[in-house]
């Protein structure tokens, strides 16, 4: 069984940073809206939960590609 890590810190109201193994990241954004998160890796995610009874989230994901 792989031994896994992941922490995740509220810095501020609407912030959290989020560590695991390979990675870091920063989310933006709490509650109801959108949620926009940044990772070392170079992801961009855009989430946004959706009200009704299925309570859904749209999520937009772009990689930033270096040359």
């Amino acid at each position: 069984m792989p031994i896994t890590f992941r922490k995740s810190f509220r810095i501020f109201p609407g912030v959290r940073l989020n560590i695991n193994r390979l990675s870091w990241s920063i989310t933006l954004g709490a509650g109801r809206g959108p949620r926009h998160t940044i990772s070392s890796t170079g992801r961009r995610t855009t989430s946004l939960d959706l009200p009704g009874p299925l309570g859904w989230r749209s999520t937009r994901t772009r990689r930033n590609r270096t040359r």
